[in-house]
């Protein structure tokens, strides 16, 4: 049992670095997309959506799925998505085409988020620590994907979603030569909903819901922006996704191992003060040096609020809560970069880019409401 523990770690680390690359590479693949078929802001914020939306499926499709297919099954099923949207996304160029492309990501991101979850929320010790560990593997992904991309579009201009494609295929292969029976196959004879009657869970989900949504549409509309606005020019602005990983990388190492997060809502409340006020600040600024580093400020201030509010789920982490938690709470990253695209429209990029103040006021006021609520102790069964 032990030795199967640590290999399902291992996938589960191994899985969300890839994860990072394919995951992230979205915001850069689609700017890549919008200069070569000339797309608007509109069609590049539905596409982005379309990534989200089946990222919200896939959610609910591992944690239904699972219990008449089993675990193994529906996540070698589903983790397929990366693989198969980014190989169509390297050979499709209609819209509708690209649409079902970004969607089929989106099953490849969620199947893998829930899954790496369990994995490693079931064979950590302290679950802040491994929540804030598997997210770092994460953010270390996020942080090569630009030179990943950058050496492949040297070649060619579709290479990049090609590659994309093979890192999919190694994602779906670490699934594929998992074992994911033992310990919680044993436990799950039946499915518990009891945390559905719990407010601490409804709490953390809209906690959830908008980080992911003020995480997604940064991530995803930031080299549109930086570009839009002229704040950075050429290649250069591809790098932006590079600043904002490294911060988010530091910052959940930090949280692992050298700051350990002791009281969670009240670290939570702190961290979305911070995004909230950097982000102001960012949305400002209009020369490149300030907004670097008031973008590296922000990432270091959001990076450690999803571990944190997953961990602090506790013993109600399941396959069926963390099926309905992330997929519900993924619906911000689908709401925000569709409102920002439809709001760029209108109004222009900068304006789109202020939506995301609405999120982080929305952290702020959750995170605090949760740290009057329990602030005597931890925010966690």
């Amino acid at each position: 049992m032990k030795n199967l523990a640590i290999g399902q770690r291992q996938a589960g680390f191994v899985a969300f670095f890839i994860s990072g690359i394919c995951a992230i590479s979205s915001g850069v693949v689609v700017s890549l997309l919008q200069e070569e078929l000339g797309f608007a802001y509109g069609i590049t914020g539905t596409l982005l959506a379309m990534m989200n939306i089946g990222n919200l499926a896939a959610g609910f499709a591992v944690a239904f799925l699972s219990g008449s297919l089993g675990m193994k099954r529906s996540v070698v099923l589903l983790t397929a998505g990366y693989m198969l949207g980014y190989g169509a996304m390297a050979v499709f160029s209609p819209v509708a085409l690209l649409m079902a492309a970004f969607f089929l990501v989106g099953i490849g991101k969620g199947s893998t988020i829930n899954t790496c979850t369990i994995l490693i929320s079931d064979h950590s010790k302290d679950r802040t620590r491994g929540m804030n560990l598997m997210h770092s593997f994460y953010a270390l992904g996020a942080l090569l994907c630009p030179f990943l991309i950058s050496a492949a579009a040297v070649f060619a201009p579709r290479l990049p979603m090609a590659a994309l494609a093979v890192c999919g295929g190694i994602l779906w292969m670490a699934f594929v030569l998992t074992s994911m029976g033992g310990e919680r196959g044993k436990k799950e004879t039946g499915t518990d909903w009891s945390f559905l009657r719990s407010g601490k869970f409804w709490l953390l989900t809209a906690l959830i819901f908008c980080q992911n949504g003020t995480e997604t549409s940064v991530s995803g509309w930031m080299v549109t922006y930086f570009k839009g606005s002229g704040i950075l020019t050429g290649s250069l602005s591809a790098y932006t996704v590079t600043v904002m990983w490294f911060a988010t990388l530091a910052a959940r190492l930090l949280f692992a191992f050298v700051i350990p997060i002791k009281r969670a809502e009240r670290a939570m409340t702190i961290m979305s003060a911070g995004c909230l006020v950097f982000y102001f600040g960012l949305v400002q600024a209009d020369s490149q040096w300030p907004a670097i580093l008031l973008l590296f400020a922000f990432a270091a201030f959001m990076a450690g609020l999803n571990p944190t509010a997953v961990a602090c789920a506790g013993k109600m982490t399941s396959v069926a809560s963390m099926g309905i938690m992330l997929p519900v709470a993924s619906s911000g990253a689908i709401l925000m970069p569709w409102l920002t695209g439809i709001v760029a429209d209108a109004a222009g990029i900068r304006a789109g880019m202020y939506c995301n103040i609405g999120t982080c006021l929305g952290l702020l006021l959750l995170s605090a409401a949760a740290w009057r609520l329990w602030g005597g102790g931890e925010l966690r069964n």
